[in-house]
């Protein structure tokens, strides 16, 4: 049975001494009430749908923690915007493209890595045989799209950005509305909203002006000066 990917349901449920030994990595706190473990059991498989920013804030509290990452498969995703999601980027492997045969480069990632996140097409028959590998090294798969006998899938139903007006002018949060399924305890629909972004700035006070706190997290000085005297500058606007 192992040897298919099937796990007992018994397996999905957590004890009190999971993470204390180990067993269950973190996750940042609000993923942990969407998995039946309060974070990311070692040897699980777990699908992931609809968001790479929620694929990678999975990965962000175990890197934290010291544990390694790596990504195959998605070329798209950069060191920038995982670090943005608090993944410890000096803990991230990416390989964007693992050829045409990438079950070898998976096997061989999850022999030696904490946490494998997966976005290559596979058959049905490989992505079985690298659940139960992920297993039998008790290692985390994280699937990006549908797989096999996940443990856990977590689906991002819609996705909200801060609007670009009344002086935000760059794309800094989100919101993201996320459903969780699987099997066993992690059977049980949970809904919930994961925001993402960074904190927020406080510019200097402009006179006449209440406070404000929305200007890009990444904003030097003079980037802070040039947005004040904007702000502080007369508006046309319709009544």
């Amino acid at each position: 049975m192992a040897a298919l990917g099937v796990n007992p349901a018994s397996e999905l449920t957590s004890t009190t001494t999971d993470h204390a030994t180990g067993r269950v990595l973190p996750v940042r706190g609000e993923l942990a009430g969407l998995l039946p473990w309060g974070g990311l059991r070692r040897g699980s498989t777990v699908s992931v749908g609809g968001s790479t920013s929620l694929l990678l804030a999975l990965l962000a509290g175990a890197t934290a923690d010291g544990c390694w990452a790596a990504v195959v498969g998605l070329p798209q995703v950069g060191v920038l915007a995982a670090a943005e999601l608090g993944v410890s980027v000096q803990r991230l492997a990416l390989v964007p493209r693992p050829g045409a045969d990438p079950g070898p480069v998976i096997a061989a990632l999850l022999d030696g890595i904490d946490l494998v996140a997966v976005a290559c097409p596979l058959p049905p028959s490989l992505a079985r045989r690298l659940t139960a590998r992920a297993r039998q090294r008790r290692a985390v798969l994280i699937a990006f799209g549908s797989w096999p006998s996940a443990d856990v899938e977590l689906t991002a139903e819609s996705v909200r950005w801060n609007p670009l007006d009344d002086g935000a002018d760059t794309l800094r949060r989100q919101q993201i509305s996320v459903r969780s399924g699987g099997r066993g305890s992690a059977g049980k629909p949970r809904q919930m909203v994961l925001t993402f972004g960074e904190e927020e700035i406080e510019l200097p006070l402009v006179a006449g002006e209440p406070a404000r706190s929305d200007e890009p997290a990444d904003a030097g000085p003079d980037r802070v000066d040039e947005l004040a005297a904007r702000r502080a500058a007369p508006r046309d606007r319709p009544a």
